[in-house]
């Protein structure tokens, strides 16, 4: 019973790829090949475009070059934090034998 369902909706589906494609693929073959409308753009739009475009992927090499400064940085912050753990460790064990001694006197 599923199966019959799952192939049903299957075939529906196919037969209508099939139709959107038929109606569709002489208009796709009208198009130009080169991805061009048609349409020339003005030279100043072109001017802006490219200024964007060459802005865009000065910023995008701008945040790279952070990127990477940012992820240096964050290594260096945790072997700091890492050795700073390690020291309070060690003057926390300290504390308690000393503490440990104290107490062991004031006992006796």
């Amino acid at each position: 019973m599923i199966q019959s369902i799952v192939t049903i909706i299957f075939l529906v589906s196919s037969f209508g790829i099939a139709f959107i494609l038929f109606r569709k693929i002489p208009i796709l073959v009208n198009l130009p090949k080169n991805g061009h409308h048609g349409f020339k753009k003005h030279e100043f739009i072109v001017k802006i475009e490219k200024k964007i475009n060459d802005a865009y992927f000065h910023l995008f090499s701008k945040q790279m070059l952070l990127h990477k400064i940012l992820s240096k940085f964050r290594v260096l912050t945790l072997k700091i934090e890492r050795k700073i753990d390690e020291l309070l460790h060690g003057i926390r064990k300290k504390a308690q034998q000393i503490d440990k001694e104290v107490n062991g006197k004031n006992k006796k």
